[in-house]
């Protein structure tokens, strides 16, 4: 049984799995264009493209119009943090995260068939969800309709922003109107940083609604499982999985309120709400799809303390009748395995006592809250001195 279990689960992960960033329209253009391979290697090819293609002609342009640190500019872009952050940091993060998340995610959804969750009743209904994953993922379609959104509405309303800030910043021309930097800013490095985040969270629907449909299955759940979460404890690894998209968001948002912080005389304080909704509304986001397996894991908790306590009821009360009663016929009550086996089976109970209603492990939702936040901290240094700052850090430690 061993022998075959093991066989069976070395096939099931050489077999093709369901991978959330390995295809779509934009991965086929890519690995023509030799900037990725089969599971997404060259990172680094990819990263330059996309600095050479949104930052760099910005800059060059800005440069030859004395945009870059000319004299009457309110908003030198030599200065503007949030651009340099947005296409420096942050659109490679968006890369990078592909790679982490197709190998972090990728070995998950076979640990779906690797630990034998799958009844076999239930195996085409995972197949079938899978497959519907797998086809999102690779849907024309869907790039076409992120792409129509990022230059349909996107455009509109970033277009009107830029002009209504007036000729004072690198993108304007000092008459009005945008200059060719801006053009570019506002019709190529935008768009591209927009369809990145879009694309993002539209896997990130895709993948809950697998976890949705997986949820509904009638898995093999052990309420006695040692992870706490019925078996279901490696879905927790998904949250790590995503902490570059974590902080790809913290650096966006720190980018956005510095530039309000340097440009337009606000204050860090004045961001409290925003920082503190942006946290929640990711932890939502991210770790949300988790809890649509609280209602099965209520029920295997349930079905288990009811087994167990039932169990446990039969047991003491042949402890009780063998040791308590005087029926134990003169055997050596040293040595007996009656007590170590009345031990298990309290330790049995209390682990399904412990049963969590989602496979979220608090670490998990520190790093992420962490990476995060971290971007943010730097503002910090705009309402008090370094010195003041550590001294402050160092004080909530000790």
């Amino acid at each position: 049984m061993a022998t075959s279990r093991r066989s069976s689960a070395t096939d099931d992960t050489a077999a093709p799995d369901f991978s959330l960033v390995l295809g779509g329209p934009l991965y086929q253009l890519l690995r023509r264009g030799r900037l990725t391979d089969d599971v997404l290697g060259m990172a680094h090819r990819r990263v330059l493209a996309a600095i050479l293609f949104a930052w760099a002609p910005p800059v060059a342009l800005a440069a030859l119009q004395g945009g870059l640190v000319g004299p009457g500019r309110t908003i030198p872009l030599a200065y503007d943090i949030a651009f340099h952050l947005r296409f420096l940091v942050v659109a490679p993060l968006l890369i990078l995260a592909e790679l982490i998340v197709h190998r972090r995610l990728h070995p998950i959804t076979a640990q779906f068939r690797v630990r034998d969750l799958v009844r076999a009743g239930q195996a085409q209904p995972f197949a079938r969800a899978t497959e519907e994953a797998a086809a999102g993922r690779n849907s024309i379609l869907a790039e076409a309709i992120l792409l129509g959104l990022v230059y349909a509405v996107g455009i509109l309303f970033t277009l009107r922003r830029y002009v209504g800030l007036g000729p004072g910043g690198w993108y304007a021309l000092p008459s009005g109107g945008l200059s060719l930097a801006g053009f570019w800013l506002v019709f190529v490095s935008l768009p591209l940083l927009q369809f990145l985040l879009l694309r993002w969270y539209f896997r990130l629907f895709l993948w809950a609604r697998f976890l949705w449909r997986v949820s509904r299955l009638d898995l093999e759940l052990e309420a006695t499982h040692p992870d706490r979460a019925g078996g279901l404890g490696f879905l927790g690894d998904s949250i790590s999985a995503f902490v570059p998209l974590a902080a790809a968001q913290g650096v966006l948002s720190s980018g956005m309120i510095a530039d309000r912080i340097f440009f337009a005389g606000a204050k860090v304080t004045d961001f409290q709400i925003e920082v503190v909704g942006g946290a929640v509304l990711l932890l939502l986001v991210f770790a949300g799809p988790l809890t649509l397996f609280a209602i099965r894991l209520a029920r295997v908790k349930r079905v288990g303390l009811r087994d167990y306590g039932a169990l446990g009821q039969d047991y003491v009360r042949q402890f009780r009748r063998k040791w308590m009663s005087g029926t134990s016929a003169g055997e050596p009550l040293v040595g007996s395995g009656d007590i170590q086996s009345l031990a298990d089976l309290g330790n049995s109970y209390s682990a399904a006592e412990q049963m969590r209603f989602a496979p979220i492990q608090l670490r998990s939702l520190l790093a992420f809250l962490a990476a995060f936040l971290a971007p943010l901290l730097p503002l910090l240094l705009t309402t008090m001195s370094v010195e003041k700052l550590v001294a402050r850090l160092v004080g909530i430690v000790f």
